[in-house]
C-alpha cells in the first residue's frame, strides 16, 4: 500500500481530528477506555453520524467518536475533540497493548505513538524544539513524510496514511463512510483533563516524555 496514494483519499485528516490505532481491541473496549459507555454507541455512517451533538457547546466540549476494527487494529476517529490525545486516555488505550495517535487542529499537531501504559515517542511534526534529545524511528518517518506534501494543504493526511501503510490497513474516506459504532463523549466524562500547556489556545500539549531504548 503507498502511502502517497493513500494521503490523496484521506480527507477526513486534513482538518481538526484525532485519530488513534490500538492493536487487537474492539470497538467497545475502545471506548471503555476512552471513558464512554460502549452500550450507547449505534452503527451510524458518516452522514448519519454528523448529525449527533459535538463540538463546544455551553456545557463544554463533546467529541464524536466513531470506532471499528481493520485486521488487527482498531481505529477511533474523533471530530470536533482532542481527548484521543491526552495522556491518561492513551495509556489505558495501550495497557496490554500499543497505540498511534495523530492529532491536528487549526494551531497544534501531534504524533504520539504509547506502549503498555508508557508513552514511547511524543513530538510536534515540523517543530524542530519538541525534537526528543534521542529520536525513536517515528520522527524521521514523519518529517519526511509532511516534506513529500508540504507544497499541500493537507493537514496530517501524509502522517496517518504513514501510519497506516506501516499497520497494513486502509482508512480512506470510502471507508470511514460506512457505518461504524459511534457516539459522543463530554471531555469532563473523559479519564483526565488534559495535561500540559495548552498551544495558542487550541489545545492541550502532551508532555514531553523521554522515549525508551
Amino acid at each position: 500500500m503507498e502511502a502517497d496514494a493513500d494521503a490523496r483519499s484521506l480527507n477526513w485528516a486534513t482538518a481538526w481530528m484525532c485519530v488513534t490505532f490500538t492493536r487487537r481491541l474492539g470497538p467497545e473496549e475502545v471506548f471503555a477506555r476512552y471513558g464512554a459507555d460502549p452500550d450507547r454507541a449505534r452503527l451510524l455512517d458518516a452522514d448519519e453520524a454528523s448529525n449527533l451533538p459535538s463540538g463546544d457547546s455551553g456545557e463544554g466540549a463533546v467529541s464524536l467518536l466513531r470506532s471499528g476494527r481493520l485486521g488487527d487494529w482498531a481505529f477511533c476517529v474523533e471530530e470536533d475533540g482532542v481527548i484521543g490525545s491526552w495522556g491518561e486516555p492513551l495509556a489505558e488505550l495501550s495497557r496490554g497493548t500499543e497505540t498511534y495517535s495523530v492529532l491536528t487542529t487549526d494551531g497544534l499537531d501531534v504524533f504520539q505513538y504509547w506502549r503498555d501504559g508508557e508513552c514511547v515517542e511524543n513530538f510536534e511534526p515540523g517543530m524542530e524544539h519538541t525534537r526528543p534529545e534521542q529520536p525513536g524511528p517515528w520522527w524521521d518517518r514523519v518529517e519526511a513524510a509532511l516534506t513529500a506534501h508540504e507544497a499541500e494543504n493537507v493537514g496530517m493526511a501524509p502522517v496517518v496514511a504513514l501510519v497506516l501503510d506501516h499497520l497494513g490497513i486502509t482508512l480512506d474516506d470510502a471507508t470511514l463512510a460506512r457505518p461504524w459504532p459511534s457516539l459522543t463523549l463530554a471531555e469532563d466524562d473523559a479519564p483526565s483533563a488534559p495535561l500540559g500547556d495548552t498551544y495558542a489556545g487550541e489545545g492541550p500539549v502532551p508532555p514531553q516524555l523521554s522515549p525508551e531504548e
